[in-house]
């Protein structure tokens, strides 16, 4: 199976004549886009495959203007994908992505630059009030009363030549993007919250979103020991799995899985016999040149000083956050979220409210920008017992107390 969902909106599929032209060649692709070029924005949209490799591979790239739709077979023979970076580089020209954020992370790794400017409507739509969980089929709904048949969710996007399906499906994520857009745009221009989003597309537009050091991979296994020396065993193991997997191109689970690197970085084996004994390990594996570099960077690992190693990732603090006042700002928080039509999820993180609760002035996201304003000060307020939350009716309602 394969990214991406294909979505359609009509139980039957359009004529052949009313689909888009796939485009194969290099010219083809740069006329399309000198044509794009001289529209306000262009809807985005990839297919690709990853199931297989480490890296995504990109199949397929979907564009849409105001009257035109462009599929662009990005697996043709010859073809040079040289015109779409230069549109996606223009600056006078939106790009305007649905949950961008393995989009763009693509397309970074393909042209070494990220599309700029860049509008994401699934981090619109939550600043617009639309839930934490802000789907493209619900969005269309709302915006065009159309229903998405979700019949034919997956597809091979490597195979070739395309179907009908397959290009009626990849023309309908750009084409009633278009429409999600041009609503959700003139809602929050009309509101004042263009600017809010503007805050939140920096992240996506900063290259350092996407890149993970091997050294850092580690963190994602969340491991719950505190024994620094395991700690570096691991990270070791995990940064030598992730060059592995690059260089081979191959998921970083079919080296190693998870669990197994786990038990490996607890166990800290230094000969092939004792990792052998590690589960799930494969035949062969301890014996092999992997399991020898694998051994290797273990070695290194157990000859660090104790002040190279790394620190647990959840450092034992000395005072714990109060579980009352971390409901209470929870509720605070849903209280300002609905007040302002905007997902508690974009304002404040869990992590947020629990250092909130925990530290005098800690440096989050929520004590910063427009955070600040919906959640933020009254946050701090709450806090240092200058307002009180109380039942108004069917709502929150805060009350000043006086000193």
């Amino acid at each position: 199976m394969c990214k991406k969902k294909t979505r359609m909106l009509h139980s039957t599929l359009p004529e052949r004549s009313s689909l888009p032209k796939v485009i194969t060649s290099t010219a083809e692709l740069a006329a399309a886009c000198a044509r794009l070029r001289q529209e306000t924005y262009v809807t985005v949209d990839t297919e690709f495959v990853r199931e297989r490799t480490y890296w995504p591979e990109l199949c397929v790239v979907q564009l849409a203007g105001a009257q035109e739709v462009v599929i662009v077979d990005a697996l043709a023979a010859g073809l040079d994908l040289t015109p779409l970076k230069e549109l996606l580089g223009d600056p006078r020209v939106v790009k305007v992505f649905h949950a961008a954020r393995q989009d763009v992370e693509i397309f970074l790794l393909r042209f070494g630059e990220i599309p700029t400017p860049l509008f994401d409507t699934q981090v619109a739509a939550m600043v617009a009030g639309f839930g934490d969980q802000a789907g493209y089929e619900s969005l269309v709904s709302a915006f065009t009363d159309r229903q998405i048949d979700k019949a034919h969710r997956f597809s091979d996007w490597s195979a070739r030549p395309l179907s009908p399906a397959q290009i009626a499906y990849a023309a309908a994520d750009v084409t009633h993007l278009r429409n999600v857009y041009e609503q959700l745009h003139a809602r929050l221009a009309e509101e004042g919250r263009l600017a809010w989003v503007a805050e939140e597309m920096a992240a996506l537009a900063d290259p350092a979103t996407y890149r993970t050091a091997p050294e850092q991979a580690w963190e994602r296994l969340r491991p719950r020991s505190n024994n620094r020396r395991m700690l570096g065993v691991l990270r070791a193991a995990a940064a030598w799995r992730e060059r592995e997997a690059q260089r081979l191109n191959v998921p970083r689970q079919r080296i190693l899985k998870d669990e197994t690197l786990l038990e490996i970085a607890a166990s800290m084996p230094t000969t092939p016999e004792a990792l052998a004994r590690a589960r799930n390990l494969a035949r062969g594996f301890a014996e092999s040149r992997q399991g020898a570099a694998l051994l290797a960077v273990i070695k290194e690992a157990l000859l660090l000083p104790k002040d190279a190693l790394p620190e647990p990732l959840r450092k034992q603090e000395g005072a714990k956050p109060s579980p009352a006042l971390v409901a209470l700002l929870k509720v605070l928080l849903l209280a300002k979220s609905e007040e302002h039509h905007v997902a508690p999820r974009l304002v404040a993180s869990t992590e947020d409210i629990e250092r909130l609760a925990a530290e005098e002035d800690p440096d989050i996201a929520a004590l910063h920008g427009w955070r600040r304003d919906v959640f933020g000060a009254d946050a701090l307020a709450l806090k240092a017992g200058r307002i009180a939350l109380s039942a108004g009716g069917k709502r929150v309602k805060l009350v000043p107390l006086s000193d």
